[in-house]
């Protein structure tokens, strides 16, 4: 009797992780086709992904095109001027691995912790540089692609 039901454990068990691989396979062919690319994501992780990109890009462009209102923080905070190309490029590549990250979550993912610890030295930068009035501007923005690493 027991090695009846220790052999009906492991058909169970074996017949479950062949569903499971099917099923899984199967996803990944849905995926692979560009089929349905929104289906795995909630609603509210594609906005959370659209407006941390949206974020993360307009800081980006903002250094990169030179707008007064976030060069003249950075010059404050004592950042070279070499940095700053580096510093936006870094917030534009961000961005546009949040927006891969629609199609290759992977890389979406990679793309959160990368802008988390781009913004958590930027918090950082701004506490060394006394500038506690600024902090929260950094904390913002790294909220947002926190809440993508973490869901």
């Amino acid at each position: 009797m027991l090695e009846a039901t220790v052999a009906d454990c492991r058909h169970t068990s074996v017949a479950g992780s062949v569903s499971a691989v099917s099923g899984s396979v199967e996803a990944g062919a849905r995926k692979a086709e560009g089929t349905d690319m929104f289906a795995e994501m909630s609603p509210t992780a594609v906005v959370v992904t659209a407006v941390a990109a949206f974020m993360a890009g307009f800081s980006g462009a903002s250094v990169l095109a030179r707008a007064a209102f976030v060069v003249e923080p950075l010059a404050a905070y004592g950042l070279p001027r070499t940095w700053w190309d580096w510093l936006g490029a870094a917030k534009v590549a961000g961005t546009v691995g949040l927006l891969v990250g629609f199609f290759v979550p992977l890389i979406g993912t990679l793309a959160a912790v990368g802008l988390v610890l781009y913004f958590a030295g930027a918090v950082v930068t701004v506490l060394r540089a006394r500038s506690y009035g600024h902090v929260a501007f950094p904390l913002v923005y790294m909220a947002a692609a926190a809440v993508l690493v973490l869901a």
